[in-house]
C-alpha cells in the first residue's frame, strides 16, 4: 500500500503506545511500517532531500504533534510513552486524529501560534496538508531549483558561444579543477585539434589533463552516439583517456548506452545536470535567502 500521511498516522501510533511502556521510537516506526505492511522498497523511499526516509519522517512528525498536543510524553532520548491525555483520547474512541482534532487542545494552539513580534501572531493552518512540515519544505525548495535550473538554461542559450567557452571552464574550476581560471586550462574552442574544444589540468599540479567537448546546442537538437564517437576517437588521437562532454542539449539513448571498448572514460553533461551544476558551485547564481533545519544536541545537553 501507498506510504501513509503523517496525520493518518497518528492514532495507529497512540494505540499501539497505548500498553503504557516505554517506546524506543525506531521500534514504533518498525510496528507501523508492519501494520501498514510496507515494502522495503517503500520504507527506502526518501525524502526529496535525500536525507531521511519518508515513512520515519512521518512517524516522527506524527509523534511531534501529538506531544505538543499532551498525547504523549517523551520521557527521554528517543523514547515515548502515551500519557493520561492521550489514554482518555483513546476511550473517547475517535474515529481519526488529525491536526484539526489536536487543535482542541491549547497547548497544540499555541505551537502552532507563530510570533512576529510582541503585537502580531500568525496561526499556522495546516489542516489539510498531507505532507511534513519537512516534507513541504524539502518539494518547495526543489520546485524553486527546477525552475531557477530552467531559468539559467535559458539564459545560457541566450549567450554568445564564446562566453558559454568561459563559462564551462568556470564551471569546472568552481568543482575543483586546474586550481584557477589562469592556469586552469586552453579556452574552449581555441585548442584547434578536431573533435576537442578544449582541456583543463585535473588537479591544481596538473599531474593530468581532461579534454572537453561542448556543444551549445538547441534542447531538441541532441547528441547521438557519432559525437561520442568521434570524441574518443580525437582522444585516442592524443593519448588521452579523460574526457568531458557537456551539451546544454541532451543525448539520446544510444549514447547515453554507449561505453568505449578502450580504456577511455568520459563524462556526459547534459543541460539539466550542467544548471543542477552552476547552481550547486555558485556560478551565474546568488544567495537571496538561507534556511537551516536545526534539531537538538542531545551530546550538548550530557543525556545518555
Amino acid at each position: 500500500m501507498a506510504i501513509p500521511d503523517y496525520q493518518s498516522i497518528m492514532l495507529p501510533l497512540l494505540e499501539l503506545v497505548s500498553d503504557k511502556r516505554e517506546w524506543v521510537f525506531r521500534n514504533v516506526v518498525e510496528e507501523l511500517s508492519k501494520k501498514y505492511s510496507l515494502t522495503e522498497e517503500e520504507r527506502k523511499e526518501l525524502l526529496p532531500s535525500g536525507q531521511q526516509p519518508i515513512f520515519d519522517n512521518r512517524v516522527g512528525w506524527a509523534r511531534t504533534y501529538m506531544k505538543k498536543a499532551g498525547l504523549i510524553d517523551s520521557p527521554k532520548r528517543g523514547v515515548l510513552r502515551i500519557s493520561n491525555k492521550g489514554l482518555e483520547v483513546l476511550q473517547s474512541k475517535p474515529d481519526r486524529i488529525n491536526v484539526k482534532f489536536l487543535q482542541k487542545f491549547p497547548e497544540f494552539v499555541e505551537f502552532q501560534t507563530l510570533k512576529r513580534d510582541e503585537n502580531e501572531a500568525i496561526a499556522v493552518t495546516d489542516n489539510d496538508i498531507e505532507q511534513t512540515p519537512e516534507e513541504s519544505l524539502d518539494i518547495s525548495y526543489q520546485k524553486i531549483r527546477k525552475a531557477l535550473a530552467l531559468e539559467l538554461l535559458n539564459k545560457v542559450m541566450s549567450l554568445t558561444p564564446s562566453f558559454f567557452e568561459k563559462l564551462v571552464v568556470e564551471l569546472l574550476v568552481n568543482m575543483g579543477y586546474g586550481g584557477s581560471i589562469k592556469d586552469a586550462g586552453r579556452a574552449i574552442g581555441r585548442s584547434g585539434d578536431e573533435g576537442i574544444d578544449g582541456t583543463i589540468k585535473e588537479d591544481k599540479l596538473g599531474l593530468d589533463v581532461i579534454y572537453i567537448q561542448a556543444k551549445r546546442w538547441q534542447p531538441g537538437n541532441v547528441v547521438g552516439r557519432p559525437e561520442l564517437q568521434k570524441f574518443v576517437g580525437a582522444l585516442a588521437g592524443q593519448g588521452a583517456k579523460k574526457g568531458i562532454f557537456i551539451t546544454t542539449s541532451g543525448f539520446t539513448k544510444e549514447a547515453l548506452d554507449y561505453s568505449p571498448k578502450n580504456e577511455t572514460k568520459i563524462v556526459l553533461i547534459d543541460g539539466e545536470r550542467l544548471a543542477q551544476l552552476m547552481i550547486d558551485y555558485d556560478l551565474g547564481v546568488s544567495l537571496v535567502n538561507k534556511y537551516e533545519i536545526k534539531r537538538i544536541d542531545n551530546d550538548y545537553f550530557g543525556e545518555e
